[in-house]
């Protein structure tokens, strides 16, 4: 099983808590899905959108402008709505390479930001069809942090998560959204330490890698789903009684699809049999012992 992560808030800027989520899709059947989602951007936008733009994130795909260009016109049904969205991505392509602008009309705005939603949608609906699991830790933007040598709860909670969700015959590889050269150093050499240095660790690593890949998110599809995914949950999803931040009610929606996918199952100590749930809300990121 692969594991594709990534992560919405750690900025801290204009959000309401900091996500690190996770899809997780069987890898004989992650080509033919990343061949779907390529397929779902040639038929919304007539172009793979790596080929237009150097990035294409969740906070750009459902930012509340695009809600608003979307809802200018009715919506324009395909190939008109491709065509236009293919002209407007054209101009600004050739507006950063040439320097030429050219004036973009009502008509494009508006079917590029309907694209960008019925993109986001046909994305979570193909989730779903290729039996992608989704994981997720959200923390509060408040939370007492770890010393630095430390992995973070958000981290082990995700992996806790992960691995419960393997089968016996399954074996999980993690791919993160690559940060820069020194935190991604330290987030590896954090997460050998947890599975060489803890038992709990140790008796996951039979079953996880324990170096995880870090990977361009710009050229990677299934770190973009994760991205997208953070980035829903982070502004549409909250735990009833414990999350109270205001949600942007259009991302509800997106959100309520992505919880359809949430894993959910047992966990086992000793006797004790109970519910796991793919999400979890985190108000201390420090282990119990360092409280």
């Amino acid at each position: 099983m692969l594991l594709f992560i990534d992560e919405s808030g750690t900025d801290h800027k204009s959000v309401p808590y900091e996500v690190l989520a996770g899809v997780s899709i069987d890898e004989r059947r992650a080509w033919v899905f990343i061949q779907a989602i390529q397929k779902a951007r040639i038929e919304d936008f007539g172009v793979q959108l790596n080929e237009a733009l150097k990035e294409f994130k969740g906070s750009q795909l459902l930012k509340k402008k695009t809600f608003r260009l979307a809802g200018q016109l009715p919506l324009i049904p395909n190939p008109e709505r491709q065509k236009l969205a293919f002209s407007l991505l054209e101009k600004g392509h050739i507006a950063r390479n040439q320097g030429y602008s050219q004036p973009v009309t009502k008509a494009e705005l508006t079917a590029y930001a309907q694209s960008c939603l019925e993109y986001s949608k046909c994305v979570l609906d193909l989730c779903a069809e290729y039996g992608v699991q989704v994981f997720a830790s959200i923390v509060d933007l408040a939370a007492p942090k770890p010393v630095d040598t430390a992995i973070r709860k958000d981290v082990t909670y995700l992996l806790e998560r992960f691995h419960a969700s393997l089968t016996p015959k399954d074996h999980g590889i993690i791919v993160f959204d690559e940060l820069d050269v020194t935190q991604s150093r330290r987030l590896g050499s954090h997460m050998r330490a947890y599975f060489e240095d803890t038992r709990t660790g140790r008796e996951r690593a039979k079953r996880i890698l324990p170096e995880p890949f870090f990977v361009h998110s710009d050229i990677t599809t299934l770190v973009q789903v994760a991205d997208l995914v953070a980035y829903s949950l982070n502004w549409g999803w909250r735990l009833e009684g414990k999350m109270t931040k205001a949600t942007r009610v259009e991302i509800e929606l997106f959100a309520a699809q992505i919880a359809g996918l949430q894993f959910k199952g047992k966990q086992q100590k000793g006797t004790k049999i109970w519910t796991l749930r793919g999400f979890c809300f985190i108000q201390d990121l420090r282990s119990s012992r360092e409280r």
